[in-house]
């Protein structure tokens, strides 16, 4: 699925934050709980260095409680990192971020000085509203679309802590495929960028397998559909979504599909497991291997063939 996502603005952003991480103490990143593994940026890992990590994984009550729980022992296996299941929905969960930042750097609590923080993660991750929740006032701006802050700002929350805003930055190239539709799926990547069919069907594919019963019961269906296209003609069957002559309208019925997840409607579903992300990033490094062993090659080739006709010359 080749989709376009990485505007000037990110680049400007990767650089701005670089600059900027030597003066931060600790780094918040927001993950959607339904996606942890395809929603966390690579980047930031390599941005942070070994400074303590807050994973707070957003829209925990659109996702499987019990996956989210592993998700948590998963991530918390990286040195200095916690993490922690919220949602926007409940203030008080998020107003326990800046105590956990104080215990993560004791250090500088101690000598009342404020612990500096920079909160980062994706497009449309909820990060805006975590931000104004903790500053106990409008200061980021929100919205349903992906990509709103377009510039870093310093907010000082008046309790210990200063928190560097960033702009939601996406990585350039996703190597995992599926992490790529995942994060089409949840609507972290505007809709003008995906084919709804396209994204709908590996939606389909994963929920019949993973989640049956949760389909059989929002779309009242009699029997489970044997494919993805199945589910999702059953769907506009259900909902109407017909066009002239009774076909299936599969356009309408995958933006069913996909803003019923979204909004939670069907149930509390996770798109992967942390047994899922390690097949997955096993599977990458062994592609990224061979994909830098044959360029290699390809230089080594190269380099003999110029060798063999300076010296035949």
């Amino acid at each position: 699925m080749a989709i376009q996502w990485f505007p000037g603005h990110m680049h400007k952003a990767r650089k701005e934050i670089a600059e900027v991480m030597p003066q931060v103490d600790l780094v918040i990143e927001v993950l959607d709980a339904r996606i942890p593994y395809s929603s966390e940026n690579p980047m930031v890992t390599s941005l942070r260095g070994d400074r303590p990590c807050i994973k707070l994984l957003n829209k925990s009550d659109l996702a499987d409680p019990e996956v989210t729980q592993r998700w948590i022992e998963y991530l918390e296996q990286e040195q200095g990192v916690k993490a922690m299941a919220i949602t926007t929905l409940q203030a008080a969960q998020v107003r326990k971020v800046p105590e956990l930042c104080r215990k993560l750097v004791p250090a500088r609590d101690k000598i009342e000085k404020d612990i500096r923080t920079m909160i980062m993660g994706i497009p449309n991750v909820g990060k805006s509203t975590i931000i104004n929740t903790l500053a106990g006032r409008v200061i980021a701006k929100t919205g349903n679309e992906p990509a709103v802050t377009k510039t870093q700002q310093r907010i000082n929350l008046k309790n210990g802590i200063v928190l560097s805003d960033t702009p939601g930055i996406l990585w350039p190239k996703v190597d995992n495929e599926a992490s790529g539709y995942r994060l089409a799926v949840t609507g972290a990547i505007k809709d003008t960028a995906m084919e709804y069919e396209d994204v709908a069907m590996f939606a389909a594919e994963y929920f019949l397998k993973a989640y049956p019963d949760a389909m059989l019961e929002r779309y009242k269906l009699k029997e489970l559909p044997n494919d993805d296209i199945g589910l999702l003609e059953a769907i506009g069957r259900k909902r109407g979504a017909l066009r002239p002559g009774g076909r299936i309208d599969l356009h309408k019925a995958s933006e069913l599909l996909l803003h019923e997840f979204r909004s939670g409607k069907i149930g509390q579903l996770s798109l992967e497991t942390p047994e899922m992300a390690a097949a997955e990033k096993a599977e990458v490094a062994r592609i990224l291997a061979e994909k830098e062993t044959e360029k290699q090659a390809k230089i080594e080739a190269e380099r003999l063939k110029r060798s063999g006709v300076r010296h035949n010359d």
